[in-house]
Parts: C-alpha cells; structure tokens; sequence
C-alpha cells in the first residue's frame, strides 16, 4: 500500500514537472512569467528554481499559498510590480529575493521569519520608513548577507540588523544623524553607501566608523561633510568615496594607516590645497580621482608634486587642474615642473642653515600671504634688520652697491617695490618684514624673482604698518644650494628700505563725499523734471487746441455739404461714432456686402444702396483674448474657426466673424 501511494505521488510530481504555464517560458529550472502583464502567479512546476516574476501586476491577493510549496526555488524576481506589504507566501528554500520597485511600507518579522535561509534582500525604492521596520525583524535570518533599501524614506539606521550582514546600501534617504550604536555588532561589514543622505560633521558620533574593523568600501557622496569623519576605519579600507560634499580642507592624519587603500574621491568639494604628509601611508593607492576642486597651485603643492612624480605610473590622478593663481590656470599640477622648480624644497631635520649662529626654521604656511605665486614664510631669528629709523635704500656691502632698491607705497595694504642693477643676476630673493611694537621681530615672508624682472607689487599688507623690505641677488649657485637658504654669503650683499602703509579711508569720509555729491543730483532732477513737464503740458495743449479747432470745422464743413444727404437708414459715420466713442465694447456687423474702408480726414464716407440692410450685434469677448486680426477673410460666417475667440475657450458656433 505504501509502495501504491509513492508511486501514485511520484507520478504526479513528474506530472507537474512537464507542465509548463502558457503564459511563461520555461528552460529547465528557471520559469520565465516577467513582462506579461500577470495579475496574478500561474502554477509552477515543481522543480523550478529560478522565478522570473518582474515588470508584471501582481499584487498581494494574487500570491497563492501553493507558493509556499515550491521548496525547490532558490532565486525570486517580483520587482516593478504592484505590492503594496511584504509577501509572505514566498518558499521557505529562498536564498535571494528581489522586491524593489513596489510600494512595500513595513517590514514585519513574521514574514521574514518563513525564509530562514535569505542570504540576499532587495527592497530598494519602496516606501519603508524607519518606525515602518518592525522591532528585531532580522533576528531570525541569520545568514542575511546583503540588505538594499536605497531610494526609502528611512530618517535613521535602522536597528536591529543581523551580524552577519556583508553589504549595507542606505543611499538616497533622509538620515541625518548617525549614533555611536549605529553599527554595533556589524564586525562583519565590508560595504556601507550612505550616498545622498542629510549627514553632517556635527551628527555622526566620533566612533561611528571605527567598530567597523573589517569595513572595506565606505561611500560617503553627496552629503553636507565639511570634513571627512573622524575615526574612519583603517585596517583594511580600499576605497573612500567624498565626492560631492562640502569638504573646505583634508585635516592632517585623516588618512593615516590607510595602507590598503586603492581609491579615493574627493570629487565635486571646495579644496584647494592639501596639507604635507596627508599621502605618507597611501602607499597602495592606484586611483586618485580630485576634479571639481578650485586648486590653487602654488608652493603650498610641492609636495604633491613631487610625491606623484616619486610614484610614476602607479597612480592616475584625474582632475587635478589648478584653478589659481592665474598663471597656471588650467594646467595640470603635473606639468608644473619649472614653476615648482622657483619653490624651496623645505630641509629635513637636522639639515638646517644657520645664520648667525641661530637655527632657521623652514617651516612654511599653506596659503600665501599675498598676491605672489610661490610665496615661502619662515622665521629666522639670526637675520639682523638695519635700522629702522632709515626711509632709503641702505647697502651693507660693495655687492650691494650695485642694486639700488626703491620703494612706495600705493595704498592702504600695496607697496611697489622697484630696483635697478649694475650686474645681471639669475634671480633676486625679495623679502618683506613688518615691524611690530618696538620693532618686535616678525616672521619673514620671501619670494624669488626672476632676474628680469624690475619691479614688484606688494599686496595683502596690514594698513598703518612699517615694513622693512630687502632684496639680494643671487648666483646661479646659490640657486642650486637652496635660494632662501639663509647663507651668510647672501646676507652680505643684502639691500633693504623701509616703508610705511597709508590708513584705510575712514567710511564716514566716504559718505560724506557721497552725500556731498548726492545732495547736488536731486535738486538737478527736480528742476529738470519740472521744465520737461511745463513743456510737456504746454504742447499737449496747443495740440488738443488745435485738434478742437480742427475737428470743429470738419464738422460743421461736412454738416454743410451733406444736410441734403440725410436718409432713414444709419449712416456709416453714425456707426462709426458709436463704435468708438459712445460704446468701448466690440461691435459686430453681419451683412452681404459691408466691408471696413479707411475713411480720410474730413472726407464723408459713402452710404451704402438703401436696400442692403445691416445688423449691429454688441459682442464681449473673454477676458485676455482680443480681436483676430489676419489676412484671410471667411466669407460664410457659419462655417471655420476664429483663432482669437478659439484662445477664449468659447465654442466656435456661438460667434460669427468681424
């Protein structure tokens, strides 16, 4: 008897394994139900695998419970489709489901917990919110490798999430803060994109990132970060997405112990420059992707250039183009080989110049202080300064007496400096002091001058300040030893002046100049306004006196000639008259033979045969429309369409045509 019902259920099951829906297409295992606008699901075959339900109109009610019978299906495709709650009559045996593209708002438990082997959950553009996703809902799928919900309306990481989740896809929410328990227990994460969200600086915890010790792709694009977050995972991290975000400036050690890192993207921010040493653990980095960014390519780069210079080929570096100063504009950083050649290599430790005795420090600022392309501030206590009290070019040696330096000052923070020499030189090193109280000692900023040159403009100074301002020729080989080195030898033929920026404007003056010059335009305007309008007035009244006068005698010359003209028919005059001065609407005329003539100044028009009689009708048109006025003419008034009656949205048969 047993035997008897195995066979009898073998046989239906390799029954139902030759059957095949009409409506589907079916290669083996995988049934193929997508694009044919189904409603509802068709009976599968037992051993089918792969259900390719997509781009169809199914919806809860037309998922059977049979469903829950196919224990042999691995891979469901019921995306674009017209769900509207999580289905919960799917196999047990599923390992990946695809549910994106419906308008599926929860996410309860229950029906997470008849697929206990789900490895893979697709539920991108739907509707789930964050108090949407029930309490513990992934608890009972332990082996949950990868959860999409892109493209929701989720407003925080949702929690709750199964420790052994590999890929985390968030983008294109509305989260906007992240706690320090966001990511607790995700040891296991590799992949986190939180694209196109509402996070900030201020609302991601310091430890957010660092629990995710195995992380290796972190994508962070189109957010408001102003920085990168701090305490970002650095073990085995390969590729950082910042693209498009807000970043002002890469704080140094951001990437420190990034040593697997393999790309990273600082896309679309506002950077213009990159602080030394932020690449010294970038060793595996291949791609390098930094366009959209206003670099301003001055020495404050030089390290960049040379480290991308040290690593060859092993990097493509995209979009690294400066955007200032105006020199270099549109250039590649890389190609920046003789510009980058007038910067100072900054010295090593211990390898210091000494002037005078003391140590120089070579440390330099990352922005210039004024105007210059390459520009270098360092402090060097042991430089004497000649005395302050001087106005004129003081000479120190008989080098120096070759180079005569001169200075003025242009405005409030601008000095023109001009020299003149008896001797060529390859380049001068120009610097520049400002004095503080008791001609404290500052920090020096000094630039190179090519040899050429004859003159420089000083921008960006304090105003009511005295500067002392020096300027040294150099050797071809004091050029290969370090220009700004500080060598006693350069020292000596050091020419310096003094000079002394003007005082800002005081605003007050301005507005009183201002308002000096403004009390003087009104009382122009208004003797001019009122000529014109005296003139205005007075030949608007000559001209109404005579068009009085002239209209006067018109009539009473056209009442003479024409009394014995008088009929018992309407004259045209008369409908003339009517039309444009007793009566502002619009007047239609329906006869067999009227047609509009011109009538000439004092000319009487002619009456039309008494026995053709006219109809005057008084039409309105609709508001914001007006009169059709074409060339052609309809000469059946029944039959056509009036475009300027058409735009007034009244029917065509309810007017006639003018």
């Amino acid at each position: 008897m047993l035997q008897f019902v195995a066979a009898t259920i073998q046989g239906y099951i390799g029954e139902r394994d030759m059957i095949c829906p009409s409506v589907c297409r079916c290669d083996e295992d995988f049934i193929y139900c997508n694009d044919r606008g189904l409603s509802s699901i068709p009976s599968l075959p037992a051993s089918a695998s792969v259900l390719y339900l997509q781009n169809n109109h199914i919806n809860n009610p037309g998922l059977p419970t049979s469903l829950e019978r196919q224990l042999t299906v691995r891979v469901v495709y019921l995306y674009d489709n017209e769900l509207d709650e999580f289905p919960v009559h799917l196999p047990p045996s599923v390992r990946e489901l695809h549910l994106q593209d419906n308008n599926i708002r929860t996410i309860p438990r229950s029906a997470l917990a008849r697929m206990p082997l789900l490895e893979k959950l697709h539920l991108d553009d739907n509707s789930i919110s964050t108090v949407s996703i029930e309490d513990q809902a992934f608890a009972d799928n332990p082996r949950l490798r990868l959860l999409f919900l892109s493209r929701n309306h989720l407003s925080s990481i949702p929690s709750g999430l199964p420790a052994s989740l590999e890929e985390l896809r968030l983008d294109d929410n509305r989260i906007s803060t992240i706690p320090t328990h966001a990511f607790r227990g995700l040891t296991s994460l590799r992949c986190l994109v939180l694209d196109g969200n509402l996070l900030a600086n201020q609302r991601i915890a310091d430890d957010t990132f660092s629990r995710l010790s195995n992380l290796t792709e972190l994508s962070l694009v189109r957010n408001s970060l102003q920085t990168p977050p701090v305490n970002l995972p650095s073990a085995h991290l390969q590729r950082l997405s910042l693209q498009d975000n807000a970043l002002t400036h890469m704080p140094r050690g951001s990437l420190d112990s990034m040593r697997r890192l393999l790309r990273l993207d600082l896309s679309g921010n506002n950077l213009t420059t990159l602080p030394r040493g932020l690449f010294k653990d970038l060793d595996s980095l291949g791609q390098l992707l930094v366009r959209g960014n206003p670099w301003h390519c001055g020495c404050n780069l030089r390290w960049l250039y040379d480290w991308l210079h040290a690593r060859g080929n092993s990097i493509t570096v995209r979009g690294l183009t400066c955007h200032g100063p105006d020199r270099v504009r549109d250039m590649a950083l890389t190609d920046l080989g003789s510009e980058m050649e007038e910067c100072e290599v900054v010295r090593t430790a211990g390898t210091r110049d000494r002037v005078g005795g003391g140590g120089v420090d070579s440390s330099t600022t990352n922005t210039p202080p004024q105007g210059s392309l390459f520009t270098l501030r360092s402090k060097r206590p042991g430089l004497g300064l000649p005395d302050s009290g001087l106005d004129y070019t003081l000479s120190s040696s008989g080098v120096g007496k070759s180079l005569a330096l001169n200075v003025k000052p242009l405005s409030h923070n601008s000095v023109r400096v001009t020299w003149s020499v008896a001797q060529p030189s390859s380049s001068f090193r120009l610097s520049w002091l400002r004095l503080g109280t008791g001609n404290a000692m500052g920090s020096i900023t000094e630039t190179l001058v090519r040899g050429d040159r004859r003159e420089y403009l000083l921008t960006s100074l304090q105003p009511r300040s005295s500067y002392i301002i020096c300027m040294v020729p150099l050797a071809a080989s004091s050029e290969s030893k370090g220009a700004i080195s500080g060598d006693a030898d350069s020292d000596e033929a050091l020419v310096c002046a003094k000079a002394e920026t003007s005082d800002i404007i005081p605003v007050e003056e301005v507005e009183d100049e201002d308002s000096q010059q403004m009390t003087v335009l009104p009382l122009a305007g208004i003797i001019g306004g009122a000529t014109a309008i005296v003139c205005l007035t007075l030949i608007f009244g000559v001209f109404c006196w005579y068009g009085h006068k002239s209209g006067h005698l018109c009539s009473r010359d056209h009442y003479t000639r024409n009394s014995s003209r008088k009929s018992k028919s309407k004259t045209y005059d008369d409908y003339i008259e009517s039309g444009t001065k007793k009566d502002n609407t619009i007047l239609e005329i329906r006869g067999p033979g009227f047609q509009m003539t011109p009538m000439a100044a004092c000319q009487p028009m002619q009456p039309k045969p008494l026995q053709e009689d006219y109809i005057i009708h008084t039409i309105f048109p609709s508001n914001g429309t007006g009169l059709y006025k074409g060339a052609n003419h309809v000469s059946n008034a029944g039959h056509g369409t009036n475009r300027g009656y058409r735009e007034g949205g009244i029917p065509d048969i309810d007017y006639c045509y003018t």
